[in-house]
């Protein structure tokens, strides 16, 4: 089984979840008093986006009384996860989001730890990966830059806002090995960010863009960038004018989810609320305000699920990042 096969599984096997479009919840009663969220990035990113938006519908919904926010930059999510270890007894209350990085850093070693070291709650929303090229280049979709990159692979710089090695990268050089071309050969420059990465794209100093597909989408309603693939296994409602890469014959799905994890040794019936209360989220119309408005993509996957998803993941990323060289 190739590694990009068994990439297409992984993703698959992180459902997109169907919302219930019924009735509010009429309980009156709160599965939780108070959440309290380690966030393990600044103010205004998708980890952020990500735990305030939760706190947001859970709190609107009833499901929730009341829910805190802390904000624990440093080493690369790293602190926020030594925290969470070091004071574990008496962080019973505490969720700390977290996302692909927490596999890929694990990995390289940025921390010592991984997501074994915690206990893992819930993978609740999910963010496609895309490829994007300027709106008037004369490249129209996915097959047209693999066919630029293998007549002269130096003359096809890819762009993003992850560090060489990073989730930007790594999404690249699975749609360029699915495709037969050689990932070692692909020049991938690192940008600060997504504002960064997209001005290169414009300016024409990259050829096309890897990023996050939520990211392309408004640049994409505005007429100033063309996605020639996203890495959903169908097209997504936010935007469907977007091609999969699996349409166009390159099969290569990812998802760059975001959930919650919890301190080690959480107690049973604790992690049992942590759960039921995220469940119950997905069925309220508050969620899918936030979700709407964030562009999110619902994904569901409680506890052992979640589990087998990170370790699929963990291995897929781990056999490319040693094919490339940075493992």
């Amino acid at each position: 089984m190739s590694i990009l096969k068994f990439s297409r599984r992984a993703a698959l096997g992180f459902a997109v979840a169907s919302l219930s479009l019924g009735a509010p919840l009429a309980s009156a009663d709160p599965v939780l008093d108070s959440v309290h969220f380690l966030i393990p990035g600044g103010a205004g990113g998708g980890w952020d986006g990500t735990a305030r938006g939760t706190g947001e519908a859970l709190t609107g919904a009833g499901l929730v009384g009341t829910a805190s926010y802390e904000n624990m930059s440093g080493g690369g999510g790293g602190k926020a996860i030594g925290y969470l270890i070091e004071n574990a007894a008496s962080q019973h209350g505490t969720l700390m989001v977290n996302s692909t990085p927490i596999v890929i850093r694990s990995l390289t070693g940025v921390f010592p730890q991984n997501f074994r070291d915690l206990t893992l709650v819930a993978g609740t929303i999910g963010d496609y990966a895309a490829l994007v090229v300027a709106a008037e280049s004369d490249i129209q979709d996915v097959n047209g830059l693999i066919d630029a990159f293998k007549a002269d692979p130096r003359s096809v710089a890819i762009g993003g806002g992850s560090v060489p090695g990073g989730m930007d990268h790594l999404v690249a050089a699975m749609v360029f090995q699915s495709a037969g071309a050689d990932p070692l050969d692909l020049k991938y420059v690192p940008y600060d960010g997504g504002g960064a990465t997209m001005a290169g794209l414009l300016s024409g100093e990259v050829k096309a863009v890897s990023t996050g597909f939520s990211e392309a989408v408004e640049l994409a309603k505005a007429g100033e960038v063309r996605i020639i693939g996203v890495t959903a296994d169908a097209r997504v409602d936010a935007f469907p004018d977007a091609p999969t890469m699996v349409e166009q014959g390159n099969d290569t799905t990812f998802v760059n989810w975001r959930g919650f994890f919890a301190a080690p040794g959480l107690p049973e019936d604790k992690l049992s609320s942590y759960q039921d209360a995220l469940t119950k989220m997905y069925d309220t119309p508050e969620w899918e305000a936030v979700r709407q408005r964030n562009g999110w993509v619902n994904i569901h996957n409680n506890g052992d699920e979640f589990r087998s998803f990170l370790e699929n993941q963990e291995q897929v990323i781990g056999d490319l990042m040693r094919k490339l060289g940075f493992l």
